[in-house]
């Protein structure tokens, strides 16, 4: 899918900063695009299938990112470029008046100057003397408007390649979900108790209360966790493009303080697990909607709380960057699929995934897991 490159290059030429970024971002993810799909037409297994699709969709979610983000930049830059021209038009229209003077053959008339010949001869060289100046800003409101007509065009171009890429990621959303169905070889640490757990879920009023009973639904366990992630602690990416909306312990709008972290995601967009873990749980809890808990090392569990699809079943074990599940799309009905607000700004972010990490099932602050200071 090289149009993820072609066009934010093609949107940003006169841009420096920002624009660079997003073409960097864009380019990172049609590796990670190519990759993907060379995986996908190879994969012979539904595990593979499924490997290789979260990578597209991981790859897709990247690239059209940058794309937002250079859209907004480029809206921004015509605002800019719109507003500065409607000021200076009566600069314009003068400017115009004296070149078309100056381009005028010399004419007896210039004799008739109220100063006489010499002051015709100071107006001439007072001319004379602005004609680089003038030239100059001709030239700048030359370039300002072409840039203007550009990034109209590239817009639009670039809105078209938008709506594509929308399309596409949506496709590989569903044949992620299919492939997730037909996967069958998951290794397996336990298999839950059905009736156990449902009486756990039931009468667990609390995040630690449940995490508490974890152990006690849990039969037929073959195997332990493993008893450290090997120094990977505090290196953790996190399991959702996002960015960092509430800290531990920070109020919300509501003043309700909770020990994790939220993050502010996009619709829809993929979650996956930092590490290698053991599924504990997948479903709905307390009030936390649909939830993942993950078990990546012995008495630590990093729960997930939020999604609006979730994958496996407890006692799989899976490796790092598998998919855990998909974010919601509350707002489906009442935004616009198309809109170039930045990411930066988390406009646009309309879903919150919820982290909690326990370890001896006391809560810890994410933040000394995972990178929060980086957009996921």
């Amino acid at each position: 899918m090289r149009w993820l490159v072609f066009g934010i290059c093609l949107l940003f030429p006169g841009l420096v900063c920002a624009q660079q970024e997003s073409a960097e971002r864009a380019r990172a993810a049609l590796v990670m695009l190519e990759e993907a799909s060379t995986q996908l037409a190879e994969a012979e297994s539904a595990r593979d299938r499924v490997r290789a699709l979260t990578e597209t969709i991981q790859a897709f979610e990247a690239g059209l990112s940058a794309l937002r983000g250079g859209l907004r930049q480029a809206s921004i830059r015509e605002e800019q470029l719109s507003a500065q021209l409607l000021v200076r038009d009566e600069e314009i229209a003068a400017l115009l008046t004296v070149l078309q003077r100056m381009g005028n053959k010399p004419s007896p008339v210039a004799l008739l100057h109220p100063g006489g010949p010499t002051g015709t001869a100071r107006a001439g060289m007072l001319l004379a003397e602005m004609t680089p100046a003038l030239n100059a800003r001709a030239t700048s409101l030359r370039r300002d408007l072409e840039d203007l007509q550009i990034l109209r065009g590239m817009q639009t171009d670039a809105a078209d390649r938008l709506a594509t890429g929308l399309q596409e990621v949506q496709a590989a959303r569903t044949a992620l979900n299919h492939a997730i169905a037909e996967r069958t070889e998951l290794p397996t640490r336990f298999v839950n108790d059905p009736v156990r757990e449902a009486i756990l879920i039931a009468s667990a009023d609390t995040l630690e209360g449940f995490a508490r009973g974890l152990e006690r639904i849990s039969v037929e366990e073959t195997g332990a966790a493993p008893e450290t992630l090997g120094g990977q602690k505090g290196d953790l990416p996190l399991p959702v493009q996002g960015i960092l909306l509430r800290g531990a312990g920070e109020a919300d709008a509501a003043g309700i303080k909770r020990p994790g972290i939220i993050l502010a995601t996009r619709p829809q967009a993929i979650v996956t697990s930092p590490v290698a873990a053991t599924i504990r749980y997948t479903g709905p809890l307390l009030d936390l909607g649909q939830v993942v808990i993950l078990e990546p090392q012995a008495q630590v569990l990093f729960v997930l709380a939020g999604l609006d699809t979730v994958y496996g079943t407890a006692g799989q074990v899976i490796d790092a960057g598998a998919p855990l599940g998909l974010m919601g799309d509350a707002a489906a009905k009442n935004r616009s699929e198309l809109s170039t607000d930045g990411d930066d700004t988390g406009a646009e972010r309309s879903e919150t995934l919820y982290i909690e990490v326990r370890q001896d099932n006391a809560p810890e602050d994410p933040s000394l897991w995972f990178r929060t200071d980086k957009d996921g």
